[in-house]
């Protein structure tokens, strides 16, 4: 008994002497941890460092090379600037205008004729060819016929040459209407024919001819690349080309696209590009096809069987395809970047030995990317796999070390600091989604309330938009869990190493599902991981694993790179992207794709920085600080003008219409339907409603979806593929005045042939503007058999669409088409036949032009006089 009431006394003692301890531990721990006023500032040196660092490098360009410095053989961008500011000025160069096919051609021949009179003739022979070429090919859901759009075609040849393989320079200098195409692509033509004429007049050979292609109709799109690659006499010659294009103003230029299975390109860009930006993941973005935007580089690979890199400038994409695309946009250091890159690689390729037989250099993809465009890295796509799951195993296998080595330190079982773990690996995989998911969250209620695109203008919304929603879920998981665990036998800075692995974790884990996916841009976790195992490396092979939280500064000082690098790659795409928004259409909520790219960098940049705030003391001020910059933010962007999206020149709504004049005929030939108004194709997620919140008068404007499902077509002139995938968000204003066209073109029925196996040729002819699309749907009982356009669309689509464009050839549109019928009655109604004719260079009678005044200056209208007949045969 006595024994026992001693046990039984002892026990509160005991408690006691444990409670004791452990408020000291905590405040041990608690002495540790800075003053929570720091945190802020910890948080602020990386919001410097990217402003200090980032924006500086990533708004770099050369400084442009003057007319004194001609004698040093290198690239001259004010000369090039010069021939730019003339080009610039002839106006708007549309496929079948004035400006495109005779003013800015004469002015680029007289430009290549100077060149070709200064060439050094010991050196180089000198061919030009004007090409005027027409075909036909299936792009997306439509024929792409053209007639008569030109090429100017400049081959340099080194002397006595016996070389049968061309490396092929590529560039354009049509342009959408309205749009001087300064930038698109008026700044990429000057930086060649400059590249042309510096290699023309330096002693310095080369081993390949090089063609210089200056193309007339790519808007068109892809037209003359087409007739080029497919017809023209030095094209089959061509193996490697260098394609230059422009989804911007002024600013570096990216490439994107590269191969494809060429990796010694990649190579060849890193060796002889002095200024470097490119990156997988933009190759990977871009050929998923989510983008508005095409290049001449998918006409050569597609026909030609050529490998190359695709370029192209994006900054200020703003003024991309409108009126503002402008000579005062392109400063000289950015012709200079284009210029200096473009030498670089022409000379390289023209001397390589792999253009002898690039066939025997496919050796796959390559993985590539620019760091801050200081420095290049590259390796095969081999390479890259072994390097994913290398990382990520030593990855998941120095957690595994420094748990054993936590526990350890803390004399628990490696069991107890395991359960640990994987309760803060269950936190950190919610952290990992609340982090991506809270700003789409934030992106679809705005655009549910008809708030998108509210960054547009002022991108600084998207800091509080986005950004701060995404810091708060990377780190309220981890904050709930150190605020709540109550155990002692694993010190705090302990358990926030825990966190960090954890995250760390779920990268691994990440890297290497998107590596059996098959991904390249898995690189960006792989080397995010590096910089936080090379750190916990170092730790575990020191003393400051165990020493409280002086492991956190060698992770600091390592997570400055995968910072910079992820914020640079990130805010690259953000900087391409948000111009783009605006020409994205209705259908798709564009803030999903903005948001989930914030997120994106932002888990990347800051994921293990993040955590550290719980460091210092009272991590709740950030987190409150954090939600309350977004509730400001959400505030302003949606209850004030900062957050309406679209400004007078810099960022403005495009804004196509057409001025249209509607007829349908009956198989008589009776007119059912004659009507009048304006078709407006929207381009940005917000539609109409700006336009309403203005003085135009947009009373009975209305969809034209419920027309689609029972007319052909919808019945209205639609213009190209891009307005016949956006049909359904297409809209109709009524017009009460009669619109009279320039010109109504008539179908005619030239021939009709009945032929064998109850087969009939209807033989068709029409005078089209230069810019026409023709619709064609036969009736149920009636197929298609037979036309004279590409056999391999028959088929393909409903109703079959031939769009039609023309440049120095106006000769009419003659085409057939044969149609089978079982019970071979052809005395009836078989097809029907829309003919859309489009009239781009007209600005519209006296009533279009006094609306289109009235159209507020934050918009930009793309409008013309456009007719639309309904004919049945």
């Amino acid at each position: 008994m006595g024994d026992k009431d001693k046990l039984i006394s002892d026990e509160p003692i005991e408690d006691g002497v444990s409670s004791t301890s452990s408020k000291n531990i905590r405040k041990q721990e608690q002495s540790l941890r800075g003053p929570w006023y720091l945190a802020s500032g910890f948080l602020l040196f990386w919001a410097l460092l990217f402003s200090a660092v980032v924006l500086p490098l990533f708004y770099s360009i050369p400084k442009g090379s003057t007319i004194e410095d001609v004698s040093k053989g290198v690239f001259i961008a004010e000369r090039a600037q010069n021939n730019l500011y003339k080009l610039a000025e002839i106006g708007t160069k549309v496929v079948g205008s004035d400006n495109n096919e005779n003013k800015t051609v004469d002015y680029l021949m007289g430009l290549v004729s100077q060149i070709q009179e200064n060439c050094l003739d010991d050196y180089f022979d000198i061919e030009v060819d004007l090409q005027e070429v027409s075909g036909s090919y299936i792009h997306w859901t439509m024929v792409n016929m053209y007639q008569g759009v030109q090429n100017i075609v400049i081959k340099l040849s080194p002397k006595d040459t016996t070389s049968t393989t061309y490396l092929l320079v590529n560039s354009h200098f049509d342009s959408k209407p309205t749009s001087p195409s300064a930038g698109d692509a008026g700044q990429m033509v000057v930086a060649i024919l400059e590249v042309l004429q510096v290699m023309c007049t330096t002693k310095q050979t080369i081993r390949h001819p090089v063609i210089f292609l200056l193309n007339g109709a790519e808007e068109n799109p892809l037209q003359a690349s087409h007739g080029f690659i497919t017809q023209h006499k030095w094209a089959k010659n061509c193996k490697v080309v260098l394609n230059l294009d422009a989804a911007g103003n002024g600013g570096r230029d990216i490439v994107f696209q590269t191969g494809p299975n060429s990796p010694w390109l990649v190579e060849t860009y890193k060796n002889s590009a002095p200024h470097y930006m490119a990156t997988t993941m933009a190759e990977e973005i871009f050929q998923t096809g989510i983008l508005p935007s095409d290049t001449d580089f998918a006409i050569f690979v597609k026909y030609g069987n050529l490998i190359g890199l695709d370029t192209a400038k994006f900054i200020n994409g703003f003024a991309y395809h409108t009126k503002y695309d402008q000579f005062s946009n392109i400063p000289r250091g950015s012709i200079q970047n284009t210029g200096d890159n473009l030498l670089g690689l022409v000379r390289s390729i023209a001397n390589s030995t792999e253009l002898d037989n690039t066939a025997a250099y496919a050796t796959g993809h390559a993985i590539f990317f620019d760091v801050l465009g200081l420095y290049f890295i590259s390796y095969t796509e081999s390479n890259g796999v072994i390097l994913n799951y290398s990382v990520s195993a030593v990855a998941l296998v120095l957690i595994f070390l420094s748990i054993w080595r936590t526990a350890s330190t803390s004399d628990v079982s490696i069991g107890y600091v395991l359960c640990w773990f994987i309760l803060i690996l269950v936190l950190q995989i919610i952290a990992f989604v609340l982090g991506l998911g809270l700003p789409v969250v934030v992106a679809y209620v705005f655009d549910m309330y008809g708030l998108s695109l509210t960054y547009f203008s002022t991108p600084a919304l998207l800091i509080g938009l986005y950004i701060c929603p995404s810091l708060l879920g990377l780190s309220l998981p981890s904050y709930i869990y150190l605020k709540l665990q109550r155990s002692d036998k694993v010190a705090f800075a302990q358990q926030l190493q825990l966190v960090l692995n954890g995250h760390a974790a779920v990268l691994a884990i990440l890297d290497v599902g998107l590596t059996v996916y098959g991904l390249r841009s898995a690189y960006v976790p792989t080397w995010t991981l590096i910089f936080y195992v090379i750190p916990l490396a170092i730790n575990l092979l020191t003393t400051l694993h165990d020493r409280g939280f002086s492991w956190t500064g060698v992770l600091k000082i390592f997570q400055v790179v995968p910072f910079l690098y992820n914020s640079y790659l990130i805010y690259c795409f953000v900087v391409t992207l948000i111009p783009m928004m605006g020409r994205f259409g209705r259908a798709t909520n564009p803030d999903l794709i903005i948001s989930a790219l914030c997120a994106l960098g932002t888990v990347l940049s800051l994921g293990f920085v993040i955590p550290l705030v719980n460091m210092f003391r009272r991590p709740s001020m950030i987190l409150l600080t954090l939600l309350a910059i977004s509730a400001v933010t959400m505030y302003t962007a949606s209850s004030t003008q900062i957050g309406f999206p679209f400004r007078p020149r810099t960022n403005v709504q495009r804004l196509p219409y057409l001025h249209v004049r509607r007829t349908f005929y009956e198989y008589d030939g009776t007119v059912v339907k004659d009507d009048s108004g304006y078709l407006f194709n929207f381009q940005d997620r917000r539609g109409p409603a700006p336009l309403k919140l203005s003085t135009l008068n947009m009373t009975g404007l209305v969809s034209i979806a419920a027309d689609c499902d029972t007319v052909m077509m919808c019945g209205y002139p639609l213009y190209d593929h891009r307005w016949v995938k956006n049909r359904m968000q297409i809209m109709w204003l009524p017009r009460e005045e009669e619109i009279v066209p320039p010109n109504v073109p008539k179908l005619e029925l030239v021939a009709k042939t009945e032929l064998e196996n109850n087969t009939v040729r209807l033989e068709f002819q029409v005078n089209t503007s230069d810019h026409a699309s023709i619709f064609l749907l036969p009736y149920e009982d009636v197929s298609i058999v037979n036309w004279s356009l590409p056999t391999s669309y028959i088929g393909q689509q409903s109703t079959s669409h031939l769009y039609f464009s023309y440049g120095k050839d106006n000769s009419p549109l003659a085409f057939f088409v044969e149609f089978y019928k079982l019970d071979n009655d052809f005395t009836v109604p078989l097809c029907q036949v829309g003919v859309s004719d489009h009239f781009i260079n007209d600005k519209g009678d006296a009533i279009s032009q006094a609306f289109a005044q009235k159209i507020p200056s934050f918009a930009a209208p793309v409008d013309w006089p456009a007719s639309y007949q309904r004919y049945i045969f």
